[in-house]
Parts: structure tokens; sequence; C-alpha cells
């Protein structure tokens, strides 16, 4: 194992079964990549320690190798810098940066982690007790209970039991051979993903930014994929708040911030508000109090030490605004300190939102389920 404390990287060996030496250094390049924000060289710097320790290639296949498949498959791409600046040869050469193609696999990649070993329910993620009828198929089948509609009825499969338990000869079609189709409820829901990209998120040895980051990117393949019509949008919040394209989420950095929570509240809501349809969430992912507004002449009011009232007011009013506005908010605390706790709860409650307090480990299930269950209760109401 390696451990590098000021990144938080943590590194056991593993060998997959029946993998080439591509998809092995693959696998270990995905996650690197994502570490290093993107950067491929130092990625790369990485992955030859690695190699070094763990012998990960022979005389076969070496890392120039897999960098000349990496090119040829199109996952990297060499930006040509004519001046020569910044390479600090003059010869022409550029640095190497990777394309779209892998900025999908990464987000694939954290939605496999992440999302990938939650278990789907025998009716589907999205059944209600309330009836009404669904109108998205989901492909699952169980037995006809009194009360079905009929249309929902599939006759291929019901005809298909009536032949295996009764025959061809004596066929006929009774009750208990009736099948009907599960069907999803469709309820359009826009998000706003809230990151906190404040300097807490790398101290004390600990990265807290690139779990974040990972469900981050899972969370958006996972609604481009499998909700299509529903929408995401992705903002970062330091001093101040900014909005990020989804292909931008894996050269996500901390920088030397507090935290504006004011300010991303804000905008999360006039991100919203452009949004015609009623079903609306904010998920917030932080580590840290709020420490940083920014006052009416444009001056930055800061204090880091302790929770300062002025600055939890502001957001406690953010948070009744939102509820107002019919639009919830989750928090997902990564930390354990109890007078963060205590905030969180009041906010939670001036909102009627909901707060996990949560470590690292399991965030992205408990953001998935969240998800499910946010869309699920819009769906009853």
């Amino acid at each position: 194992m390696k451990n590098r404390k000021s990144k938080g990287f943590v590194f056991t060996g593993y060998q997959a079964p029946d993998q080439s030496p591509f998809e092995k250094l693959f696998d270990i390049f995905k996650e690197l990549i994502t570490h290093t924000s993107g950067d491929f060289d130092e990625a790369i710097d990485w992955l030859r320690e690695l190699d070094k320790e763990y012998s990960l290639t022979d005389e076969d296949y070496t890392i120039e190798d897999f960098i000349e498949d990496l090119k040829r498959k199109g996952y990297i791409r060499e930006e040509i810098d004519p001046d020569g600046e910044g390479d600090g040869e003059g010869d022409g050469s550029g640095r190497i940066s990777i394309t779209a193609k892998t900025e999908q696999m990464i987000r694939k990649h954290a939605l496999d982690q992440i999302f990938g070993k939650l278990k789907k329910s025998a009716a589907g993620n999205h059944r209600t007790n309330y009836t009404g009828r669904g109108d998205e198929h989901t492909g699952d089948y169980r037995e006809y209970r009194f009360g079905d509609p009929l249309e929902r009825i599939s006759m291929t499969e019901s005809m298909r039991n009536a032949y295996i338990n009764h025959g061809v000869d004596g066929f006929s079609l009774r009750e208990d051979d009736l099948v009907v189709e599960e069907t999803h409820l469709k309820a359009q829901m826009s998000t706003v993903l809230m990151i906190d990209i404040s300097h807490s998120m790398i101290l004390y040895g600990e990265d807290r930014i690139t779990p974040a980051k990972k469900v981050a990117m899972a969370l958006a393949e996972l609604i481009t994929t499998r909700y299509p019509k529903d929408s995401l949008d992705i903002l970062v919040f330091g001093n101040d708040a900014w909005p990020i394209a989804i292909k931008d989420l894996p050269y996500l950095k901390v920088g030397p911030y507090h935290t504006n929570t004011v300010a991303g509240l804000q905008l999360a809501m006039d991100m919203l508000r452009r949004k015609r349809n009623s079903n609306k969430q904010i998920f917030m992912i932080t580590d840290g109090k709020p420490s940083c507004i920014r006052k009416p002449d444009g001056e930055y009011y800061m204090n880091s030490a302790g929770l300062d009232p002025y600055i939890v007011d502001k957001c406690y009013t953010m948070a009744r605004q939102a509820r107002k506005l019919h639009i919830p908010i989750t928090t997902f605390m990564i930390a354990q300190d109890p007078y963060l706790m205590r905030f969180v709860r009041e906010f939670t409650e001036a909102n009627r939102g909901k707060a996990f307090f949560t470590g690292l480990k399991g965030l992205g299930e408990m953001i998935f389920e969240d998800y499910e269950n946010n869309r699920k209760r819009r769906i009853k109401g």
C-alpha cells in the first residue's frame, strides 16, 4: 500500500481477472487523473511510481506503450505550443491533456464506483404506495393484482404463462396467469448540486474534494443516462459561487477560500427559478462552517472563529427563502463537530429539508438514495 497524506492517496494492490495490460493500467489511470484534477503529467508520474513499487508493466508493455495507446484510442491529445512557452525547451512541443472521451469515461468510472453496488428493488426504485398510472416502462414484470389497470397487462407474457401452465390443448387464460409490466411515473426534477471548494476540503491531511468530485461526476452520469429529462446544474462555492459545466468536473480543485454558503444558495435558487418544472431541489456537500459573506457594499466579511451570528443568520434567511419557493435543501455535512451539527440541524429546520452527517465513505450512496426519494416524494405530491 502506498499513502501520500498531503493528497490523501491510498493505493492497494489489485489484479482484476482477464484484463489486458492496457485495461489494467487504464483503470488505475482513471483513478489517478481524478485525484490530480485532470493533470496528465502528474497522473503519469504517479503511475510510474506505482509501476516501480508494484511492477505493473514489463518489457513487453511499458508506460510509454500505454501512453501511445491512450493517444491512439483518443483518450489524450497533445496541445502544440509553437512558442515553446511553459515547457522550458522552446522546441515547439506542447502539453498533453485528456479529451472529452476521457472525461466521459471518468464520469462512468465514478458512477460504477459509487452507485454500481446499489441493488435494484424487486419492483424498481420508483414504486409508490399511491395508486396511479406510470408512463415509463421498466422491463420488469410481476403477477397481476386486483385493481391493476387492464392496459398494464402484458398479453405476451400472460399468454406465455397460460401455455406453460395449461398446455396448448387445454389452453385457457386465467387470472393467475396474468402478468403486468411495472412502470415509472415520470416527474421531471431540476437539481442543483453545490460543492464546497474552501481550503478546509484538503486540510488535516484528508482529501475530501476528490470524493465530493466523484459524487458529482457519478450523479451527472446517472441523471444524463437514466433520467435524461431531468436537469442537473453544478456550482462551487468558496469566497463566491459560480457554476461549472459537467465536463469540467474532473479538473475541480479547492482554493484558498473561506466558505460563502449564502452566495452558493443564492446562485442555486437563481438557477432553479429559471426552470419551468415545479420539482426542484438543492444538494449541498460541505465540510465546514459558513465563514464568509459579501456585504451590500461589495466588501467581504469573513470570520473563521466559530459560528459568526451575522453570517449564520443570513444562512437561515436563505433556508427560509428556499422553503417558501418549495425548494428543499439536502445538506451532506462531512464533519462531526457538535457545533457544526447544531448549525446544520437549525438550518435544516428552517428549510424543512434534510441533513446527513457523514464521513466520506457512503456519501455517494446517500446522495443517490435521497435523489430517488426526493423524486418519489414529488411524484406522490
